[in-house]
């Protein structure tokens, strides 16, 4: 597809996103099992259920598109996804395995977070604002994810990984 207009731009990265949203539901089980914190295990095994809710509201926005819901490759988080693979697979230490796992998770929510503020901002914009709302949901969602993951990182494992 062609990108001429801002709803052109708001539908390519809508189906970034849900590339984005689905790759991550195959990939958060893998990482909760990684991570030896019982509460970053815990932390995870949430964010999966919001990510599949994530999913859904998606496919819901594509909807009210009068779209089909379909995924275009995010090259992005590809490319977090290789890096946090290189990362942990050479730890040993579980506290230092938990900080990295945090740092990748974060970094992948960063991008979430830029990503719908950025398509919140357009649908309303467009004067989509029942779909800038659904998409305002999910970001305060993200960064929820993220401040939870930051507060376990600061509470503990960031001071066990450095001991």
């Amino acid at each position: 597809m062609t990108v001429k207009t801002l709803n052109d731009l708001f539908l390519e990265t809508l189906k970034d996103l849900y590339y984005v949203e689905k790759k991550l539901v195959k990939t958060l089980p893998k990482l909760a099992k990684k991570a030896t914190s019982p509460e970053l295990k815990q932390a995870m095994e949430d964010h999966l259920e919001e990510t599949e809710t994530h999913v859904q509201r998606l496919e819901q926005i594509f909807e009210m598109l009068d779209q089909r819901a379909s995924a275009k490759t995010c090259e992005a988080l590809e490319g977090l996804i290789r890096e946090a693979d290189e990362v942990t697979g050479e730890i040993e230490d579980d506290h230092t395995m938990d900080a990295a796992l945090i740092s990748s998770a974060q970094t992948v929510e960063h991008y979430e977070i830029a990503r719908y503020g950025t398509l919140a901002c357009w649908a309303a914009e467009i004067g989509n604002t029942d779909i800038a709302e659904l998409l305002e949901q999910t970001l305060e969602e993200e960064k929820s994810a993220d401040e939870k993951l930051s507060m376990i990182a600061e509470d503990q494992i960031n001071q066990r990984a450095a001991a």
